[in-house]
């Protein structure tokens, strides 16, 4: 699903998956899913007001299915049958693409994201430049956490620069207690704040010497 906000290009990918685990049976995915989708949709609707009447590079708000891995393939192979929407956009749209921010496990009480291993470094420090500018700075710690497979991987394959919040501790992932009563309104706003900051900046700093 993609929606956008036209201007120039190179544009700025916002994304998250929408789709959640098939098994347990019953697994809800509050955090790893719906947090993630929750915030590209407001972020779409607030930045639409915030840059309008302004000079600014194209956003894209690209919700990806198939993050997660289906029946019959394991955590092992997850790399290669997992990321299915993720691959197929970024085969399609590389060339139009600047940058990629991706949510993911992002609402959780007291979110903590040190850098993803995988996360481009230069971007991961805009991002957190952007995080002490709407007082959120406690959320992206210095320091680096774990790499993680993710829908940002097929971007940095194909040049992109591209950075994953993800809090990788959040200790009820992949279970059936991966519901809202976990999730704080803080931690989105947090997140969703920081993201809203550093795509406004993105998008005027090179927006702004367009004609």
């Amino acid at each position: 699903m993609v929606g956008s906000i036209p201007g120039a290009r190179p544009a700025i990918v916002i994304g998250a998956h929408y789709d959640t685990e098939y098994r347990p049976r019953g697994f809800v995915g509050a955090n790893d899913g719906a947090a993630g989708t929750a915030a590209v949709v407001e972020l779409a609707r607030s930045l639409g007001r915030e840059l309008r009447g302004s000079r600014h590079r194209e956003l894209r708000f690209v919700l990806f299915d198939g993050e997660e891995e289906g029946p019959g393939c394991s955590e092992s192979r997850f790399a290669e049958c997992a990321l299915r929407g993720s691959r197929a956009y970024a085969d399609a749209h590389a060339d139009e693409i600047g940058e990629l921010i991706l949510l993911d496990y992002i609402a959780n009480r007291g979110v903590r994201m040190p850098r993803e291993l995988n996360s481009d470094p230069a971007l991961w420090e805009e991002l957190r430049a952007a995080a002490a500018q709407v007082g959120a700075g406690s959320s992206f710690p210095h320091g680096t956490q774990g790499g993680v497979i993710d829908d940002h991987v097929p971007f940095l394959e194909a040049g992109i620069p591209a950075v994953d919040l993800i809090d990788f501790s959040y200790p009820y992932a992949d279970s059936l207690e991966d519901t809202p009563d976990k999730l704080s309104p803080e931690s989105l706003d947090a997140v969703g704040e920081t993201v809203a900051e550093l795509a406004i900046e993105l998008a005027t700093e090179a927006g702004s010497n367009q004609p």
